[in-house]
């Protein structure tokens, strides 16, 4: 049952093509649902984020190719439009890719925390489908763990640097004195959540934290000394925004060309800096074309994440060492999935014997016969039954000279150790 993990991120597609194939994470059980009811697939994790869609499946030989026909026919896409930008690791690749996904090693921003908890939201949104299996379930468990002894083992998240955090940075660079500024956050997520704390920590001017769900916008902005206000009165307060940041589920654009030519005509061409990290967008492409607007996108932040990248190669380099211990700890465990367990059969032959014999002492006390009796002929009767076949082999290694079976014997019994605590 290979393991694959098909995909694009970042790396290889722009956000116009990864807003396109981007999970809503609100029907992700249904997609996972028609994933695995494809000829083949036998499990499936859907990983979906601003900066990578990625698909976790195992299937039957013969079927590898059926997750990829299927992302192309879930988004209505042409067959072969998303080839050249995809990626597919086989096997122990997809497992190493894994564990590098989770462990931020394969972020925009290297090291970053926040992955893991959506591979997490991931998990739990397969299981919930129902969509996995043993081999799948292990993995991710595995991991978790990997996740863990990274962060602990290395300094990969030293000086933590996030998108929201870039975000923020990057607007400092454009704002002599961020205190003075008005920002505009859109969403109640755990991105736009990290920019409110970071612009908090900033003491910017005013805060407002738009979202559709009025209570999240409220709830988040009470915790940062911000102001509340819903997407429907984006157009009444878009004009006091310096700073807008934006990042939420939307399918749709949330803030329109329209919107934002009415907001700059209040502000009377006062320059207005946006940063969209959303996918699929939030903020109409064409708002980058009017005078005084400074729209960044997600992939517009490399320059300044590389920085960061560069300030973490050595704790890189640990965590891929990690990884590569742990990758030949997983694979080992799936190869056994495929091999024939002799300890399984040497229970059930065990337990035949035992069954056998225990049915004889029993029929010897129904017949008068004493306890002790039928206790000694169920003992030394069920000693011969499990030893006459180990023994025989033996006999038989010992006049040939098999010394690789004499040694495994002692092994498998512990024989070697016992001889070791009468030496000592």
């Amino acid at each position: 049952m290979p393991l694959i993990a098909l995909g694009l991120n970042h790396l290889t597609a722009p956000v116009s093509l990864r807003e396109q194939v981007a999970f809503d994470m609100d029907a992700a059980g249904e997609a996972l649902l028609a994933l695995t009811r494809e000829p083949g697939v036998e499990e499936a994790m859907i990983l979906s984020t601003c900066n990578r869609t990625e698909l976790y499946v195992s299937v039957a030989a013969g079927a590898e190719d059926i997750p990829r026909a299927w992302l192309n026919r879930h988004h209505h896409l042409t067959p072969g439009k998303l080839d050249e930008f995809l990626y597919r690791h086989d096997e122990h690749e997809a497992v190493r890719h894994m564990f590098r996904v989770a462990t931020g090693l394969d972020s925009m921003v290297l090291g970053e925390p926040q992955i893991l908890g959506q591979v997490k939201d991931a998990y739990q949104q397969a299981r919930e489908a129902q969509a996995l299996k043993a081999p799948l379930d292990r993995l991710m468990q595995h991991t978790f763990a990997v996740a863990k002894r990274v962060r602990t083992d290395t300094r990969i998240g030293a000086h933590t640097v996030s998108v929201a955090f870039t975000a923020v940075r990057l607007a400092e660079q454009v704002f002599a004195d961020i205190k003075q500024a008005c920002v505009l956050l859109i969403g109640a997520g755990d991105t736009i959540e990290l920019a409110a704390r970071h612009l908090a920590e900033k003491q910017v001017r005013r805060l407002i934290v738009a979202n559709r769900t009025l209570e999240s916008a409220q709830e988040l902005a009470g915790r940062y000394g911000g102001y509340a206000i819903s997407l429907a009165e984006l157009p009444q307060h878009l004009a006091e925004a310096d700073i807008v940041i934006s990042s939420t589920a939307a399918r749709q654009p949330i803030v329109t060309r329209a919107m934002v030519e009415q907001a700059m005509a209040t502000r009377r061409r006062k320059p207005m800096f946006m940063v969209d990290i959303a996918v699929p967008r939030d903020i109409e492409e064409a708002v980058g074309e009017l005078p005084d607007i400074y729209l960044y996108g997600i992939d517009d932040l490399h320059q300044v994440i590389d920085d960061n990248r560069r300030s973490r190669a050595a704790a890189a380099h640990d965590a891929e060492a990690i990884i590569d211990l742990q990758v030949d700890r997983y694979m080992a465990w799936r190869r056994a999935l495929t091999l024939k367990n002799p300890a399984m059969d040497m229970r059930q032959h065990a337990e035949g014997y035992r069954d056998e014999v225990l049915g004889k002492a029993r029929a010897m006390l129904a017949r008068g016969k004493s306890p002790e009796e039928a206790l000694a002929f169920l003992a030394n009767t069920l000693t011969n039954k499990l030893l006459h076949h180990p023994s025989a082999r033996l006999r038989e290694a010992a006049l040939s000279g098999d010394l690789d079976l004499l040694h495994a014997a002692g092994r498998l019994y512990g024989l070697d150790e016992e001889q070791a605590k009468r030496d000592a």
